[in-house]
């Protein structure tokens, strides 16, 4: 959390002062007039927010796909979705949701607040910014653009091979996987660099490290990460390519390549991912929690490290997807004690934020709600995690739905409950408007009741033998009525997002003013207007993390 001190205007000329000074700065900070200005912008604000709704419209394509792939399965030998549309769809709303989806839902609301949050006036390299969601963009368009086509990927989200090679895959799907992988990747490490250099290099008077707030912390080691991490999955999405359309072999083991290769790029990047997504919930927590405890955060410096942690560790992981392929096990029981180690930088976090709830005041808002939500939710994935680490377990649940539940469980838990409680903390700040606390009440409520009716039966599934990436089952296996329990709360959580839905138009039209700071928020991204048609007009001085000073009114030059 960070403060600011309010730079002295002389008293006999302030008012004149602030107005011009407001009417010139937003004269220069304005777009060009029509559609020039639209796709023409480099404010980090305004793509940061062409990033977050584009992404939202791909997490609605992917739930679609999800709705129907639970309507294949509500009941056995179904026949209303055949096999090879399955496959699609399994594998784009796979790919919609980690790449489309989930890492850039995140670098959407860190290239948006980070600089606010710092102090900056914008991202260090803001064409570049524009150029990053221009790439995204593309990739995205084009995996739709090939399964309305009928030429989607069809080989999982992790296209294993020899399956994505030519021999088994002889269409264009794969192909265009590893096209839109590579375009998605380029954003990601644009954002990465954006976000790394924003935080060193254009930081406000007096924001040192131990004063930045701990969203900021999350989105910096989350963006090492992905400078470190996404390199290697888009070197083998490269790869595949090469495989397929120039015949390397370099997957090919009767060509002197290596099956397991493919595993080892793909999943050192995979594992890894997942904290990408993890990480910057933890630090939306982080603010959600101290805001609405009304104190500040305790073990601030508990919690940086525990992130920092868990960034470094998340690298020791990759092995742990591949326990069923042979592996030496010395190198298997390595892998094990990590996935084990790693639950303890995410649980020194849990307990600071015990502390901070237990010694504050609680306010319980939807923003605190989905906090909660997000911990209980989390805690049951955390749990399995430990139990698929173990590799005679870990064996037996391979590729059953039971990792589909542990998988949904972790990113639901560990990334969308945290999102959805900072989009109802920020959207005052986004739009100058607050969410109908009625309604978001109503969608924790659907949403928690329906995650866990959808996937906590997935994991008995799993341990009753279904595999997963089936289109299909007998009758006579049993696991029909499972199956139908989590096609029902899959229905729910559709319900809570037309809930979201609802609130945010509604927000446009009817909702009261937010102001500029409506929750008592001390962190900087609360000191501009809302929503701030520029950052700051003065750059302002902070003083430390918990003292922000007065909100400024209405016409304040910030």
């Amino acid at each position: 959390m960070s403060g600011a001190v309010t730079p002295a205007v002389d008293a006999g000329g302030a008012r004149e002062v602030q107005a011009r000074l407001v009417a010139e700065l937003d004269a220069s900070w304005r777009d060009a007039p029509g559609l020039r200005g639209w796709l023409t912008t480099t404010d980090h604000k305004r793509i940061g927010r062409r990033y977050a709704a584009t992404a939202f419209f791909f997490f609605l394509c992917g739930g679609v796909e999800a709705a129907l792939m639970r309507l294949q399965l509500s009941r056995p030998e179904n026949g209303f979705i055949g096999p090879d549309l399955y496959d699609r769809l399994f594998t784009t709303h796979g790919t919609t949701m980690m790449f489309l989806f989930a890492v850039p839902m995140m670098t959407a609301i860190g290239l948006y607040f980070v600089p606010l949050m710092v102090g900056a006036r914008n991202v260090a390299y803001p064409r570049l910014n524009a150029f990053g969601y221009y790439t995204f963009l593309i990739g995205g368009l084009l995996l739709y653009v090939a399964l309305f086509a009928g030429n989607g990927p069809a080989d999982g989200w992790f296209s294993y091979v020899p399956l994505a090679g030519r021999d088994f895959s002889p269409d264009k799907g794969a192909d265009v996987w590893s096209q839109t992988v590579t375009f998605t990747e380029i954003a990601g490490l644009i954002a990465a660099v954006e976000i790394i250099v924003t935080v060193f290099k254009c930081r406000a008077p007096g924001m040192s490290l131990a004063r930045m707030p701990l969203f900021v912390w999350a989105m910096l080691v989350t963006s090492f990460m992905i400078l470190f991490a996404m390199p290697w999955v888009a070197t083998a999405s490269m790869f595949l390519a090469m495989d397929r359309l120039i015949n390397t072999h370099l997957f090919d083991p009767s060509g002197g390549g290596d099956a397991l290769l493919w595993q080892h790029l793909f999943w050192f990047f995979g594992h890894p991912e997942v904290y990408i997504i993890f990480i910057p919930g933890l630090g939306m927590v982080s603010q959600i929690v101290g805001t609405f405890s009304r104190r500040e955060v305790f073990g601030y410096p508990a919690i940086v490290l525990s992130m920092i942690a868990t960034g470094i560790l998340g690298f020791g992981l990759w092995v742990h997807h591949m326990f069923a392929t042979g592996l030496p096990q010395m190198g298997a029981s390595f892998f094990t004690a990590a996935s084990a180690m790693i639950t303890i930088p995410t649980g020194v976090q849990f307990f600071c934020w015990i502390a901070t709830l237990w010694s504050g005041r609680p306010r319980l808002a939807v923003p605190l709600l989905f906090v909660l939500g997000f911990v209980a939710t989390f805690l049951i994935g955390g749990l399995t995690g430990v139990m698929i680490a173990s590799v005679p377990f870990d064996r037996q649940v391979h590729d059953t739905f039971f990792i589909v539940a542990h998988l949904h469980y972790v990113l639901i838990g560990g990334a969308l409950f945290p999102l959805f409680g900072a989009l109802h903390y920020w959207w005052p700040k986004l739009t100058g408007r607050l969410l109908d606390e009625r309604l978001g009440r109503w969608q924790f409520w659907l949403f928690f009741i329906g995650v866990n009716v959808t996937f906590f039966p997935m994991h008995l599934l799993g341990l009753h033998g279904m595999p997963r990436r089936v289109y299909t089952y007998l009758a006579g296996t049993g696991w029909g009525g499972l199956n139908l329990l989590a096609s029902i709360g899959a229905v729910t959580i559709a319900a809570s997002v037309v809930v979201f839905l609802v609130a945010m138009w509604q927000s446009r039209r009817a909702s009261a003013v937010a102001g500029s700071n409506p929750w008592d928020a001390d962190s900087l991204e609360w000191a501009t207007r809302s929503p701030p048609p520029y950052n700051f007009a003065l750059v302002p001085v902070v003083t430390s993390r918990a003292d922000s000073g007065p909100s400024p009114p209405a016409n304040h030059p910030w």
